[in-house]
């Protein structure tokens, strides 16, 4: 993967860790699909060994951990122009069936755009478009605080 985000956040915004090195790179999050206009963001994980649970099913956590880095990552999106930047507010994921190979397709769609918080729902579904994850998670929109040079 690049050293940069994989979305068009990348043209705008200095990342203080890259992509590469973050988090969400670390479980395998690819964003894809953005519609600015629809409030939709698409990503995937890959599954692998390493992200089940000693039960051999997929740690609940990547759900979660992905459906806020789309969420955030969709609003940062529409209000960094602004002099805004997204953060994590709240999540809550129920996952309502399991896997332990494949590949996890998270939609993420805008439900509210306050002015101080965003709202996303993001379902997530495996090869086969069973259902597997549902996420309901508030982003902050808060102005962005430029470090010093």
């Amino acid at each position: 993967m690049p050293d940069q985000h994989p979305t068009d956040l990348a043209r705008r915004w200095e990342p203080v860790v890259p992509f590469d090195r973050s988090f969400d790179a670390s479980y395998g999050l690819e964003l894809l699909e953005h519609d600015a206009e629809a409030g939709e963001l698409r990503g995937r994980v890959a599954v692998r060994r390493d992200l089940l649970t000693e039960h051999g099913l997929l740690h609940g956590g990547v759900f979660a951990s992905a459906a806020e880095a789309i969420a955030s990552t969709g609003t940062a999106l529409a209000v960094m122009d602004g002099g805004n930047a997204a953060m994590g507010l709240s999540n809550d994921t129920t996952v309502m069936a399991h896997v332990s190979e494949g590949t996890i397709h998270a939609r993420a769609r805008v439900v509210s755009r306050g002015e101080d918080a965003w709202v996303w729902t993001v379902d997530a579904r495996d090869d086969d478009d069973r259902p597997l994850a549902h996420s309901r998670v508030t982003v902050a929109v808060r102005p962005l605080r430029r470090r010093p040079a």
